[in-house]
């Protein structure tokens, strides 16, 4: 899951001799914009594209989201749901139609529907969207809980901000956001940083990105939120938990 960043700038001056046009996925702000084939979703091949672990980090997302008091009758948006990792735990706990995922990556999006139908889970009517600027206002409705797990990871900083901005439109009041992201001990930590557990490599400038707490404090504040960092959250790479809150106008 972890590859080296491929934005639409590094594309879009390609080489003269290059003709081929740039396409949606090289366009993506990383090459997780890779779309899959059918025969590759049949074969599974999206749990290893989201970062494996698939039964693991599910229950994890899911049971830790209950532990914040997430209830059948709440709205959930999973932001970066991609194939349903976790999506699958929400969907069958939650209310018909109280399941909202967005993800960058439309093969993902049919990989989720296929891992859903096979649990019977479609039925429940999950609204999925494929979208690459955070727009959550599309779906027309308000949050009680959202969560974006690995994603951050993956993104620089303005896209985070962004990410930060529309979450503060899209939640109800009292509505929580919890992202995870890979914590460094300074800001502006310009050396590459090992995680352990999870053997992860992560980077100032390129994916997978680190940043430090006051960085993260930096952006909420920019978007109007605030943001603490939850310490009843353990995860197999080394990802730290924040929980987002909406400020009073």
């Amino acid at each position: 899951m972890f590859k080296r960043l491929r934005n639409k700038f590094q594309t879009a001056f390609r080489p003269n001799h290059l003709n081929e046009p740039v396409t949606r996925t090289e366009m993506t702000i990383n090459s997780y914009g890779r779309q899959l084939t059918t025969s590759e979703i049949a074969a599974k091949e999206h749990r290893a594209l989201v970062g494996g672990m698939w039964e693991e980090v599910g229950q994890l997302q899911f049971e830790f989201m209950k532990s914040l008091g997430l209830l059948p009758e709440h709205k959930l948006l999973d932001v970066g749901c991609g194939a349903m990792r976790g999506g699958i735990f929400f969907v069958k706990y939650l209310n018909k139609g109280n399941y909202f995922g967005l993800d960058i990556n439309q093969s993902l999006i049919d990989a989720g529907k296929v891992e859903l139908n096979a649990l019977g889970l479609l039925d429940k009517s999950p609204n999925l969207l494929v979208n690459d600027k955070f727009e959550f206002s599309l779906f027309d409705i308000k949050f009680d809980f959202a969560i974006a797990l690995s994603v951050f990871t993956h993104l620089f900083m303005n896209n985070i901000i962004r990410c930060l901005v529309e979450m503060n439109r899209a939640l109800n009041p009292g509505g929580r956001f919890c992202a995870t992201f890979f914590e460094s001990p300074t800001s502006a930590h310009l050396d590459p940083l090992f995680h352990s557990p999870g053997g992860i490599t992560t980077y100032f400038d390129h994916d997978p990105f680190h940043y430090s707490f006051s960085e993260m404090q930096h952006m909420a504040a920019i978007a109007n939120l605030t943001v603490t960092l939850v310490d009843h959250w353990s995860h197999p790479r080394n990802q730290k938990m924040l929980c987002f809150t909406r400020l009073d106008p």
